[in-house]
């Protein structure tokens, strides 16, 4: 076997069709991720699950920085309980066969990148299961610049990493012993985070509301979807307050003159300005549509 073996990464990301990291990895360009932090979880939830993405999130974790979002391309880990023989042999295997430093959370945290994000299935272990603490989460604000760590297990020095501001962690606890009595088994492989798979280039998204995976081939679609829905949400809390539609309206497929109103709205109000990358030719066609079959009801 190989850690973080460039052609398994390849064959399971078949269909990222994009640019790819050296090791393989979809990446996944920055202004997508850029558009990404701009949504809610709820945005990013909804178009995965009309594809049949139904186990993308979990939403059980601890956050260190409860106002922060975190968005980041996955990198992930898979970490089973300590069996001597297995773990003498890939421990030797990491530092002879590859030249790997320290122990295995170490050879991931080691190799991080900008936007990076450390994903890593730790089997919910607290005690003896904290995958980083004050150190290693500075290693990971250093190499990743705004990323940040998932960690179904726990964390150490709780009072230390709250205080480094430019990342997110999310985690099931904390305990001050350090990591222990466990193996590494994958490293940028599909790892099990609670209820949710993560792939390795999966677009993370964290929230107060929890932790979502976004296949790296449909994040420009989930960031698209989402956008429109936004700020067609902004458009209809506006309406609303005005008291011009009804919520019944703003909930229901939009008539030819709604749509309008959004469109010119849209296109002058600053607060639509950062979407003006967005077409609503669809959107528009459907909507006369609607008034079509208005009308015809009413005759």
């Amino acid at each position: 076997m190989k850690f973080n073996c460039k052609e398994d990464i390849i064959q399971l990301t078949g269909e990222w069709q994009g640019e790819r990291f050296e090791d393989g990895r979809p990446k996944v360009s920055d202004d997508i991720l850029r558009r990404i932090r701009n949504i809610t979880f709820e945005e990013a939830w909804g178009p995965l699950w009309g594809k049949g993405y139904k186990y993308q999130w979990e939403c059980s974790f601890k956050m260190t920085h409860p106002t922060r979002k975190l968005v980041g391309r996955a990198v992930t880990s898979v970490m089973v309980p300590m069996r001597p023989d297995l773990h003498n042999y890939l421990l030797k295997y990491g530092h002879e066969e590859e030249n790997r430093k320290g122990f295995f959370n170490q050879w991931v945290i080691d190799n991080l990148v900008e936007n990076d994000v450390v994903v890593v299935d730790l089997f919910e272990k607290i005690y003896q299961g904290t995958y980083v603490g004050g150190n290693l989460s500075t290693a990971i604000a250093t190499r990743t610049k705004n990323g940040g760590s998932v960690i179904w297990g726990g964390i150490r020095d709780l009072e230390q990493v709250v205080n480094i501001d430019n990342i997110q962690t999310f985690y099931k606890g904390v305990d001050p012993t350090g990591i222990g009595d466990v193996t590494m088994t994958g490293y940028n492989v599909p790892c099990r985070i609670g209820g949710a798979i993560c792939m390795p280039g999966d677009v993370v998204l964290g929230t107060i509301s929890g932790v979502i995976f976004i296949p790296p081939q449909h994040a420009e679609e989930v960031a698209t979807n989402a956008e429109k829905s936004h700020i067609r949400d902004i458009f209809g809390f506006i309406r609303l307050n005005e008291k011009i539609y009804t919520t019944a309206q703003i909930d229901t497929a939009w008539t030819k003159e709604m749509m309008d109103d959004f469109i010119n709205w849209f296109k002058t109000d600053p607060q639509a300005k950062e979407y003006s990358h967005l077409t609503w030719d669809k959107e528009i066609e459907n909507a006369a549509k609607t008034s079509e079959n208005n009308s015809q009801v009413r005759l």
